[in-house]
């Protein structure tokens, strides 16, 4: 099966071009990290080459972002220079049936939270396989966690119910670092009752900068399905 007839391929590129479409000229865009995402920026930076985008800026949430959005002639600003992104598109680990998520398998969750939650319209972009009936049931919750506080912040994890693992690197030697500098806690708990206050309580505890629960801030999420070998698109 080459890449061009592989379904899954074709579906995340369907869910990432609907999304693009959602894109108006003049907006500010936030531009997310992940493989569903990748194809989101690329159809981005095709319909602006075509014309018929003009005037988008992105805000990257990642490395990995803002090297696609560079290489597919997306221009790009800082948070420092704007006001208000009018529009994010991001993708997500986990999806509950309240539009809730958990992010942050590609260690970028704490700039995706801070573009996504300023965005007036959240787009997430994820396949079939993301949905659960509650938050938690499948997907670690990564906790982003400065160096030195490692130890004392799963000590206290586990004081929570949580089992805290340190995130190792895949073809690296060591823990996997983010592009802040920091560690990531990968937390499992047997059951996630209120995401919404574990949300607040993992980020009171010091030394944690951001975690992967993003509650009540998904405005649209596409899903992508492959259906008798077809990609289909519906949205919740």
């Amino acid at each position: 099966m080459t890449a061009a007839t592989d379904p899954v391929k074709l579906m995340k590129q369907e869910v990432g071009k609907a999304a693009a479409a959602l894109v108006k000229s003049g907006s500010i865009v936030g531009l997310g990290t992940g493989s569903t995402t990748a194809y989101a920026i690329q159809f981005i930076g095709e319909r602006l080459k075509s014309g018929e985008l003009k005037d988008i800026v992105g805000v990257p949430t990642s490395f990995q972002a803002e090297v696609l959005a560079k290489q597919y002639g997306i221009p790009l600003t800082t948070l420092d220079a704007i006001d208000h992104i009018d529009i994010a598109i991001d993708g997500a680990d986990e999806v509950d049936p309240h539009k809730n998520l958990i992010k942050g398998g590609g260690a970028a969750h704490t700039r995706e939270k801070v573009v996504d939650y300023l965005a007036n319209q959240f787009i997430v972009v994820v396949d079939a396989g993301k949905l659960v009936d509650r938050l938690g049931s499948v997907f670690p919750v990564p906790v982003e966690v400065i160096p030195m506080a490692v130890t004392p912040v799963m000590q206290a994890i586990e004081k929570l119910g949580g089992k805290p693992e340190l995130r190792m690197g895949v073809k690296k030697a060591g823990p996997v670092i983010t592009d802040q500098g920091n560690m990531v806690v990968d937390v499992k708990f047997d059951a996630i009752d209120n995401p919404e206050n574990l949300e607040k309580t993992l980020n009171n505890i010091p030394g944690v900068l951001e975690n992967g629960i993003f509650v009540n801030c998904a405005d649209v999420v596409l899903i992508g399905e492959v259906k008798d070998n077809q990609p289909v698109v519906r949205k919740i």
